[in-house]
């Protein structure tokens, strides 16, 4: 007996590898064309640009004509070209400006419109819309015309009690407020997430904490924040790299138009791109490090036994509380049988 269990054990787990590797080889058919679209027109251009950057690419009668140069092109970009490295220093300093300012606006704006209240979804649509509507193109017109600015914020009283006490913060919020609607543009894909990530908190994580008396601020904190820590990552990863696309980065149009650049080349452009993303590197690599967890369990499983730990405890609580209730209504229930 136990030898045919143990056939039939051996027969059903071929049966389910069979089976597994047949989904597999389904996976991967399905997989094949994105992965071939990706190497020819990604990858290898990817690659290719190593090699582009180390080298002297110019365009001559008979071609393009490559020519090794070794780091030529990146001490022209950092050290003799007087605009890439202002560039390369603005767009740093609008990524440390910006993403702060967008993932907290879309945190905020993600609590209020996960709340119950009207025409909730039309707040929804009315957010996200101009993500839809605004391409581009359509921003870089408007942010060339002036018409993203609120206007001037100088003459306010609380601006200039906040000038006379710092210049720097008082410049640094006139730069946010001439430039908000791109901060509530680019929010909208936080938005999203942030509402996906709060809508799967467990609502009895909140009850719970407010039956041991604590604050929305506390529950904020030691409840929202942490669960949603791995979207805020995501949604700052996301932001970093859009903002590296979009017009208000010089140091794109600076690749674009060394493309084009028949002098310098695609050698240029290419060390422009790689010193580029090697700047992109490094601000993912610190929101990494600042947005990570640093517990050393922390991990799904733990995160469901915590969670269900502080339900047990709250359902303990309950019970206990019906039961002195129930004493209660006994005793009261026999002194007036007595009366």
């Amino acid at each position: 007996m136990k030898k045919e269990a143990k056939i039939k054990k051996v027969k059903k787990s071929k049966k389910n590898k069979g089976f597994k590797e047949i989904s597999n080889r389904s996976g991967y058919k399905f997989f094949m064309p994105w992965l071939i679209g990706f190497i020819i027109f990604t990858a290898f251009p990817f690659i290719y640009t190593i090699y582009l950057s180390f080298s002297s690419v110019r365009l001559t009668v008979l071609g393009w004509e490559t020519t090794f140069n070794g780091i030529a092109n990146y001490v022209t970009a950092l050290l003799r070209n007087t605009s890439y490295t202002p560039a390369l220093v603005q767009f740093f300093l609008a990524e440390v400006i910006y993403v702060p300012v967008i993932i907290t606006v879309a945190l905020i704006l993600a609590i209020l419109m996960n709340g119950d209240f009207k025409f909730r979804t039309l707040f929804r649509v009315i957010y996200f819309l101009p993500v839809i509507v605004i391409s581009g193109s359509v921003m870089t017109q408007l942010m060339s015309t002036g018409s993203v600015q609120i206007g001037n914020v100088r003459g306010v009283f609380i601006f200039q009690i906040l000038e006379s006490y710092s210049p720097i913060l008082a410049d640094l919020v006139i730069f946010l407020f001439n430039n908000f609607a791109i901060v509530l543009w680019f929010s909208g894909i936080p938005i999203v997430l942030f509402l996906n990530g709060l809508q799967k908190i467990n609502t009895q994580l909140f009850e719970a904490a407010q039956i041991d008396g604590a604050t929305g601020w506390q529950i904020l904190w030691k409840i929202t924040l942490p669960i949603i820590r791995p979207i805020i990552l995501v949604s700052t990863i996301f932001t970093i790299v859009q903002l590296g696309m979009f017009p208000i980065n010089p140091v794109y149009g600076m690749i674009q138009n060394a493309i084009f650049d028949t002098v310098a080349g695609l050698g240029l452009a290419s060390a422009y791109a790689w010193i580029y993303s090697f700047l992109v590197l490094i601000l993912l690599g610190v929101a990494f490090l600042l947005l990570k967890d640093h517990s050393k369990d922390y991990a799904y499983v733990d995160v469901v036994r915590l969670q269900n730990e502080k339900l047990e405890k709250m359902r303990k609580r309950v019970r206990r509380q019906q039961e002195w209730n129930a004493f209660f209504r006994k005793q009261k229930g026999v002194k007036h049988g007595k009366h």
